[in-house]
């Protein structure tokens, strides 16, 4: 139990007040994603007592993470904790009465109902169009609003969705952009502006959850150029697939196939439809190359491939982004 002065200076604050601190702690906000931007969220969330937060993450801790993703330490790097598990670890000195519930997997069709289970809000940290378009089907759907972020270089930006009040993501961004994207390994990523980002998608949920209504306008960030820029938030399209003609596309799909990892020379691979034995699958593993396995994942090196998989049978494939020698190497190491 906190005690009363643990929020003090937050309540003391207009916008929140004793009022929105209860909502506050009342709430359950789901975060997809654990990197740059997610860290700071769960951070900020975290410090201000949101009474349950569930973390979903893919992905494991690296060193190359370390400049800019909050949370994590070079422990957590040599350990290959996975994201969920390294913050969850770290949320639990921060605020040990907040209940903070770590799941490492992917957000699928398949999986998202029971991702979702019974949250309030939902924040984007995230690296790829396609999660984002699952995640604006089931906001949509589900009448629960979620905000948008993304950074690359020192450029960034945010918005809310609040479903019936304001544009979707689709009515924003109706397509994937098309043609190659700049992505954190082709064009870098400076710390300022994930923190910037993660720091206005925080200020947006903690509007939300504590009885208020956000800005409804897009907001740009670029730190290296000094400039911030701000325009309005569109209108619903009412031409828009998802919150007009009530399509959902993404979240119909039953299967995703692999995909090409943000930032990362790597592919992920999730077809498989059963748990994987990770002490069994090192034992026989043991000869094909250097082993290293935990309870929570196992990395397989092969060079110049690596190989890590997850005890759902997830896999993700470092040395390609040709999803085809990703899948070989799958079938070759762990089965199909």
């Amino acid at each position: 139990m906190a005690s009363p002065d643990r929020y003090s200076r937050q309540t003391r604050f207009s916008g929140i007040g004793e009022e929105g601190q209860a909502k506050l702690a009342a709430s359950h906000v789901t975060l997809v994603g654990c990197g740059a931007l997610g860290t700071v969220h769960a951070e900020v969330l975290v410090r201000a007592g949101v009474g349950r937060l569930r973390i979903i993450d893919r992905d494991y801790v690296e060193e190359s993470n370390l400049q800019r993703q909050l949370l994590f330490t070079e422990a957590d790097a040599a350990e290959a904790m996975p994201k969920a598990q390294a913050a969850a670890r770290r949320l639990a000195q921060i605020n040990s009465s907040i209940t903070v519930e770590p799941r490492v997997e992917d957000l699928t069709p398949a999986s998202i109902e029971d991702a979702f289970e019974d949250t309030h809000l939902i924040l984007d940290a995230t690296d790829n169009f396609e999660t984002r378009y699952l995640i604006n089907d089931w906001a949509v759907s589900n009448n629960i609003p979620w905000i948008y972020g993304a950074a690359v270089g020192s450029y960034g930006l945010a918005m809310p969705v609040v479903p019936n009040k304001t544009a979707c993501f689709a009515c924003v961004y109706p397509d994937p952009p098309q043609g190659a994207q700049p992505t954190c390994e082709t064009a870098g990523v400076i710390a300022p502006v994930t923190l910037m980002v993660a720091s206005w998608q925080a200020a947006l949920a903690l509007k939300i959850l504590a009885g208020g209504d956000p800005a409804r306008k897009l907001t740009m960030f670029d730190p290296w150029q000094g400039t911030t820029r701000q325009i309005a938030q569109p209108d619903p399209d009412p031409q828009c697939r998802v919150c007009a003609n009530r399509e959902f596309r993404y979240l119909d799909g039953k299967r995703r196939a692999p995909i090409s990892l943000c930032g990362r020379n790597a592919v992920q691979i999730h077809e498989r439809q059963r748990p994987v034995d990770l002490a069994e699958l090192a034992a026989r593993l043991s000869t094909a190359g250097t082993v290293r396995a935990n309870e929570f994942a196992l990395r397989l090196q092969v060079p110049p491939h690596e190989i890590t998989v997850f005890p759902d049978g997830r896999a993700i494939i470092k040395g390609t982004t040709d999803p085809g020698l990703a899948r070989s190497l799958y079938s070759r190491y762990v089965g199909n």
